[in-house]
């Protein structure tokens, strides 16, 4: 609770799917969620797209937060950074790790009780501010229905994610009668300017559907 008698709800500890074991892979229901979303290609370590939609996601989801608290008096803390990863040869993400062919959709969770109306106010904020960020109007509100999912707790350098991807892939899901659906769904639970890359704790998520017998 602030200091203004308004409890504030961290979605990451009151809502499913933000728990995950280290070298575990568990089978879980991913309930729809709603997030902010921009796409892009390309290495984040060195692509503009990429820096230009975190500088976009967020103000939009600041200017969210303090709008659910002052017009709703419902304050809560801004989620982790989230990200969905993919390529044209997935082999380019798993063994090969050539991040030059990689898209990407950057994801920031929005609550449930906030609706596009409160995006599209938000962004007018920000916008008002000053030069606004370049990627602002790309930024879009869009429901992630994942569902089945196989997910796991990665500790380490994101360069190191390889092998773990590898036996989830290929072993893990094909054993248990599964197959990979949506796309490759990572969750930063690090602060990514302060942690250094060897205690990293990141999440690995996989959607999947069961195999008929």
């Amino acid at each position: 609770m602030d200091a203004a008698g308004t409890t504030k709800i961290d979605l990451k500890k009151s809502l499913p799917g933000y728990r995950a074991r280290h070298g575990r892979f568990d089978v879980v229901t991913i309930p729809p969620a709603q997030y902010l979303m921009v796409d892009g290609q390309g290495d984040p370590n060195t692509s503009p797209e990429w820096t230009a939609a975190i500088e976009a996601l967020y103000p939009l989801a600041y200017a969210l937060k303090f709008a659910s608290k002052t017009e709703r008096q419902r304050d809560y803390v801004v989620p982790p950074l989230e990200a969905l990863w993919w390529a044209e040869d997935m082999q380019a993400f798993t063994s090969e790790r050539d991040k030059s062919r990689w898209s990407w959709t950057a994801l920031n969770r929005v609550p449930e009780w906030l609706t596009a109306a409160d995006v599209d106010a938000a962004r007018t904020t920000v916008a008002a501010k000053g030069a606004p960020p370049p990627a602002l109007g790309r930024v879009r509100l869009e429901t992630l229905e994942e569902g089945l999912c196989v997910q796991t707790l990665h500790l380490g350098s994101f360069d190191d994610e390889g092998p773990v991807l590898a036996a989830l892939h290929d072993e893990f899901i094909p054993q248990h009668g599964l197959r990979m659906t949506g796309r490759h769904h990572e969750v930063y639970l690090s602060d990514l300017r302060r942690v250094e890359p060897a205690k990293l704790r990141t999440l690995l998520r996989q959607p999947v559907e069961r195999v008929e017998p």
